[in-house]
């Protein structure tokens, strides 16, 4: 009588030591790429104490600095939720003509570098751009202004909502809206009704994404910012100037502002992912 055949072994079945290894060279790059990194900015900005941090966090231009972080990120987030879910509906539910295209276009951002993504801006609304002296005739500010920044901000950071929601919603499928629009209801209806509340928990993840982006971006808005102190630095650019004039504690204390931000958003993003499980992927 033959022996019974022996169980098969997972891929996850190795030996402690191949673990014990992995799990050490990933702990290995985190500390020296990551959390080494981030103590010293902390390090740094309180070198001097915490009333010296709290003294250059306080300034004045650091104060505009932070209001036009946060000012931008509320203008661009708002777009980018607002495209991607649209673009993401677009692909994933209907078939047309240049899908393929708009994908790509989704995706330039990725692989174009953010200054030259400034640079295109100032091209088409700097003083000597496409519409520069339509511009100046009409005294209305793009670069070296807020509106500027916004759109910078934006070009870099709208595939982030799309390209989370864009596979959610192929997988899936049409079955749910096809039924709500066999039982009477419209499209903008079904929309409302059933696409969006089954990607809710993408779409949060994609903002939380895209807001963390925002407020990090520094090529493409140091190219049509001007870098005017307490008007047009963004947190990102007002590290730079701080650094630059040797005014290190004011530097990394407006970074370790900057990084409390990303802080806050990768809970945020911990706690989405953490409710899915509960509601079930598709919001149900």
């Amino acid at each position: 009588m033959s022996a019974a055949p022996s169980r098969s072994r997972r891929a996850t079945d190795d030996p402690a030591w191949a673990k014990a290894l992995v799990i050490g060279v990933v702990l290995v790059f985190l500390a020296l790429v990551l959390i080494v990194p981030l103590a010293a900015v902390f390090a740094e900005a309180l070198r001097r104490g915490l009333d010296a941090a709290l003294v250059a966090v306080n300034n004045p231009d650091a104060l505009a600095a932070v209001k036009l972080t946060l000012l931008t990120a509320a203008i661009a987030v708002p777009f980018n939720a607002v495209f991607g879910l649209c673009a993401s509906w677009a692909i994933a539910k209907h078939e047309f003509r240049g899908k393929p295209l708009l994908i790509t276009l989704i995706d330039l951002p990725f692989s174009v570098s953010p200054v030259v993504a400034g640079l295109i801006y100032v091209l088409i609304f700097g003083m000597q751009g496409w519409f520069g002296e339509w511009l100046v005739d009409n005294d209305i500010k793009v670069i070296f202004a807020v509106p500027g920044i916004v759109l910078a901000t934006v070009f870099v950071t709208f595939p982030f909502v799309a390209r989370e929601l864009i596979p959610l919603m192929q997988e899936q499928g049409t079955s749910e809206e096809e039924a709500a629009i066999s039982m009477g209801a419209s499209g903008l209806y079904t929309f409302w009704r059933v696409t969006a509340p089954n990607v809710r928990w993408g779409l949060m993840y994609g903002v939380l994404l895209s807001n963390a982006r925002a407020m990090g971006e520094f090529g493409a808005v140091s190219v049509v910012s001007g870098h005017i102190r307490g008007l047009t630095n963004t947190m990102p650019l007002h590290v730079e100037i701080l650094y630059n004039e040797y005014d290190f504690v004011g530097a990394f204390a407006v970074a370790a502002l900057l990084c409390l931000l990303a802080v806050v958003t990768l809970v945020l993003k911990t706690a989405v992912e953490a409710a899915q499980p509960r509601t079930g992927r598709g919001g149900h």
